[in-house]
């Protein structure tokens, strides 16, 4: 027999305990002291960030250089400082530009010349129904890793979360051709009976082989990888 899904688990409580709005900040807590995904002094973007409980993490991780940028279709409502910028959108029609809007301001404030992020996070998830979960992940992870290319600096960090399924393993070699390095985690803090893992790459170089247009019509040689430029 399945085990029974435990809601009011250690970390349920300890969320409660040390004012985090949800649980899944302790696999954010987890994933970075393992594999060193967001450094203090960071400019980051978290897709899919209500409640709020990842940005909760950074906020108080992030030194004085470091910021936060958030974004999400529902309210964030996490307690956050002046460091973190909200925007509330869909990643699949806000224009990449948008996204870098908050993050260009404080770094030309700063006069720094970079401007993309350090790291992209993200821990979202599709509302599921138990037909086709792991599809609409895997779209939502696609869609992280299309923004990487618009969104993240070379040699950026990147960690996101997918359920897992039959598409899981075209996303992380996906991952794993636009990163040095790339793999899978799962931290405590995510349930046992819980599908999701969590896929981090480190090191953004954004090779990969390009979309074709309309892969039926297809036709000649295999396109060279298209390499970051």
């Amino acid at each position: 027999m399945p085990k029974p899904r435990v809601l009011h688990d250690e970390f349920f409580k300890k969320a409660k305990e040390e004012g985090y709005v949800a649980r899944s900040a302790y696999k954010l807590l987890e994933v970075n002291e393992r594999l060193h995904i967001v450094r203090r002094d960071a400019f980051v973007i978290d897709l899919g960030c209500a409640p709020g409980s990842w940005l909760q993490v950074l906020d108080g991780y992030l030194n004085q250089k470091g910021r936060a940028v958030g974004i999400d279709l529902q309210e964030t409502t996490a307690p956050l400082s002046d460091r973190v910028y909200i925007m509330q959108g869909d990643i699949f029609a806000t224009p990449a530009k948008e996204l870098l809007a908050p993050i260009n301001e404080l770094l030309h404030g700063e006069g720094k010349s970079n401007d993309k992020y350090d790291a992209v996070i993200s821990d979202m998830a599709p509302n599921t129904s138990g037909h086709g979960d792991d599809f609409l992940s895997a779209r939502l992870c696609e869609r992280v890793l299309d923004l990487c290319h618009d969104l993240l600096r070379p040699g950026g960090n990147m960690v996101m979360k997918i359920l897992e399924g039959s598409p899981t393993p075209d996303v992380i070699a996906r991952a794993k051709r636009l990163f040095r390095e790339a793999g899978t985690t799962k931290p405590r803090a995510s349930r046992d009976v819980s599908r999701e893992i969590f896929i981090w790459g480190k090191g953004f170089t954004g090779v990969e082989l390009p979309k074709p247009p309309n892969p039926t019509k297809i036709t000649g040689p295999t396109p060279k990888p298209k390499v970051w430029p």
